[in-house]
């Protein structure tokens, strides 16, 4: 008996997947003028895995989901939002979308680019929190590329 087509080629990994939104999600910010950093950590703990800054300092949370389960299991996106001024999900284009909350943003992505299916509905941050934020964004993302420009020995 041949071999099938999915064992030819197997679905992409879950890791791929969601490398390849992450890639795709942020290419398409920094090409509306955001800055990004991935992975940034708040105050409560929880992670987020794209922050994006607007010129004008606009916050955004970026959660990107490789697929139904990890959609499904993942119940802490909400406590996000105290953290932006508006939250998206970044999901592959097979993702099924409907599963999703309407009152969240939505970017579609590959590893190519990706494209803004609907925006994220906005509730801005308190002064404090922003000023906070953006100076947590800022020494984030200096003391990141001073690793890379002179690493540890």
């Amino acid at each position: 008996m041949p071999p099938t087509d999915s064992v030819l080629n197997p679905p992409p990994a879950r890791p791929d997947i969601t490398r390849a939104v992450c890639r795709g999600a942020t290419r398409h910010l920094r090409e509306r003028g955001y800055a990004i950093v991935k992975e940034m950590t708040f105050a409560n703990g929880r992670r987020g895995d794209i922050v994006a800054l607007s010129p004008t300092g606009e916050l955004l949370v970026i959660e990107v989901k490789s697929g139904i389960e990890d959609y499904r299991v993942d119940g802490k996106w909400p406590d996000y939002r105290d953290y932006c001024d508006g939250f998206l999900f970044a999901v592959a284009p097979e993702f099924p979308r409907q599963i999703l909350p309407d009152d969240v943003g939505l970017i579609i992505a590959d590893s190519y680019g990706g494209e803004l299916l609907r925006d994220a509905p906005r509730h801005p941050l308190v002064a404090a929190r922003r000023k906070a934020l953006t100076i947590a964004f800022a020494r984030l993302s200096a003391q990141r590329l001073a690793l890379i420009e002179d690493p540890p020995l």
